[in-house]
């Protein structure tokens, strides 16, 4: 699953993050502001318009981020989520 498809506070864990392309500015950076493995994030909301931006939360840090953004990080159920 992905941020971009995660029902707003829902609590999970970051995976990974999914590089485009070699050397990838867009997921270099999302890895710079601590989207990495094992980091909590959730979703707090969406915006009015398209449901863009997401108010995305990671550790106790919170970005805007795009739809497409937020698609390049994949989550997993957060440690005693997955049977919930």
């Amino acid at each position: 699953m992905t941020l971009s498809e995660l029902l707003p506070r829902t609590p999970v864990v970051v995976e990974s993050v999914v590089d485009h392309h070699p050397h990838d500015p867009i997921a270099r950076r999302l890895r710079e502001l601590g989207f990495v493995a094992g980091e909590p994030v959730q979703v707090v909301a969406r915006g009015p318009f398209g449901a863009e931006p997401l108010l995305v939360q990671v550790g106790y840090t919170r970005f805007a981020l795009r739809r497409s953004e937020a698609a390049r990080v994949h989550v997993a159920p957060a440690l005693g989520e997955a049977g919930a």
